[in-house]
Order: C-alpha cells, then sequence, then structure tokens
C-alpha cells in the first residue's frame, strides 16, 4: 500500500501557511506550519521534507519557535538548522532530547518519518519577532512540554496541539484529559481571538472554539466520574460513551485509542481515593 504525500500552500492575514498530508489507506494525517513576522512555527516532519522545501527554505525568517518535541511538529528542524542556521527554541524541558535520535512506534516513522537530532535553546517567557512580543503559555496535556504562543500586537494565537477539534475522540496513551482541561482555561485567561491549529489551519473564532471544546471535556469528564461512582469499569465507561472505531487505534496498536480519554480521567478520581484512606 502506497504512501501519498500531498501540500497545500497559502496565507491568511499576515500568515503564510503550509499544510502537509500523509495518507496511507483509510487513515490520513496532516500537519501545518506557520510563518509570521519572521517567526517559524513548527517544521513539519520528516517524511514530507520535499514537499515543505519552497516554504522552509524559501522564505524570510529569523528563528524558529516549536510548540512541543512531537515528531510532526519537529522533524525537518535539523535540515533548517543545517541548511539556514537559524536559532531554534523549545520548552526547556526538551532541549537536550533534541539533541538525542528519538524513540517512538514504527507506525509513526511510516507516517513522520524520522526526526534527526538539533540543538535548541529554552524559549523562555516571552520572546521578541520583528514587530511583536510574544507570550509563551505553558499547555501541557497533548504533551508535558506543549506550548502555545500569543502575538501580543495582532492577538492571534497559535496552538499547536492544543484545539485540533472540538469533540475529541481519541488521545495518545500519554494524554491527560484534566490536564488539556486546566490548559484551556488557563489559556481562556489570555485575550486572543483567531487562532492557528497544527492540525485544523486557522480557526476563525478561537476564543469560542476553545471554550467548546473545554465545555465538551468537562461534560465527558463528568459522565465518566458518574459511571465511576456507579459502579461501571472502565471497559464499560468506555463502551458506553465511544461506540465507533477508528482506523488509527488499529493502525497504531492502541496508542491512539479513546479508553486513554476514560483512563486518565479516572487517574485523577482514584488519586484523591487513595490519599484520603
Amino acid at each position: 500500500m502506497l504512501l501519498k504525500k500531498s501540500i497545500e500552500l497559502g496565507s491568511h492575514q499576515n500568515v503564510n501557511y503550509a499544510n502537509g498530508k500523509v495518507t496511507l489507506g483509510k487513515v490520513s494525517l496532516n500537519v501545518y506550519c506557520f510563518i509570521i513576522d519572521g517567526v517559524l512555527v513548527d517544521t513539519g516532519s520528516r517524511s514530507l521534507s520535499k514537499q515543505l522545501e519552497p516554504f522552509l527554505h524559501g522564505t524570510d525568517i529569523d528563528q524558529v519557535v516549536l510548540t512541543h518535541i512531537h515528531e510532526d511538529h519537529t522533524g525537518c528542524a535539523s535540515l533548517i538548522q543545517q541548511n539556514r542556521n537559524l536559532p531554534i527554541f523549545i520548552h526547556d524541558m526538551s532541549v537536550q532530547d533534541c539533541e538525542r535520535n528519538p524513540d517512538y512506534p514504527l507506525y509513526r516513522k511510516v507516517f513522520w518519518g524520522k526526526r534527526k537530532p538539533f540543538k535548541a535553546c529554552a524559549i523562555g517567557q516571552t520572546f521578541s519577532s520583528r514587530n511583536a512580543t510574544w507570550d509563551v503559555i505553558e499547555t501541557p496535556g497533548h504533551a508535558k512540554d506543549h506550548l502555545v504562543f500569543l502575538n501580543r500586537e495582532t492577538g492571534q494565537l497559535f496552538s499547536g496541539d492544543l484545539y485540533v477539534q472540538t469533540k475529541t475522540k481519541v488521545v495518545l496513551r500519554e494524554e491527560s484529559i484534566p490536564t488539556i482541561i486546566r490548559s484551556i482555561e488557563r489559556l481562556l485567561t489570555y485575550d486572543f481571538n483567531d487562532m492557528y491549529c497544527n492540525h485544523a489551519g486557522y480557526v476563525k473564532d478561537g476564543r469560542k472554539s476553545l471554550e467548546n471544546k473545554r465545555d465538551y471535556l468537562l461534560e465527558l469528564q463528568q459522565k465518566v466520574i458518574d459511571g465511576y461512582h456507579e459502579g461501571q469499569s472502565p471497559q464499560e465507561i468506555h463502551e458506553r460513551l465511544f461506540k465507533r472505531k477508528y482506523p488509527i487505534t488499529k493502525l497504531s496498536s492502541g496508542e491512539w485509542d479513546s479508553m486513554h480519554i476514560v483512563t486518565s480521567i479516572l487517574e485523577e478520581v482514584k488519586e484523591p481515593i487513595v490519599k484520603q484512606r
């Protein structure tokens, strides 16, 4: 079965973007890179390096900022460093990991390629571009090192993988729904509207979309907790709330699964009970 790759280049307002897509059978995955005010937000995947080359190497940029270390966001960082010698910034907890060969499952290497080591610097709480100061906001949950970037001058938010879609149906094994809820609530204390998501692209009313996602996750969380207190097992709760099976679950051997939504919520429910005892 052949891997199909494509790229869409475009712009919205003052933001240029590249949207790369990789398809294998029934599973199609995409990832965006954005350029604004001389800043490249995320580098895309190594598997899309040829498709992304004009965007990454033929545009006017001064620096690279990374929302998190996942290979679909950092895969071309080493190529940019090699060809353009630009500074690359990431959460301080991931600086050393950037210099190592990553270890992730085969299906992710098939889709996203194998990220090569590169050197990165800790980003800090703010950074400056040509015409703006940016807030760097810690938003763990999808990944421990996840960051979002807010342009103070324009109010544009670059949200990495915090949003993706309103109604989350599958997550990675390492993700935490309660932590994502807290991250969204922290982010909603900032002033922003337009949002640029690395998988959904431009989201016109970003604040409202994130509010809707938070409300959906809060409702979902409560349903899981109610089921637990009614004596339902995690598997019973999962079967009640998630009827549909997604191809990515089988392809990833369960690394992506709606079951992880249930277990991440129950981990926080059970912990206070254990402590009380």
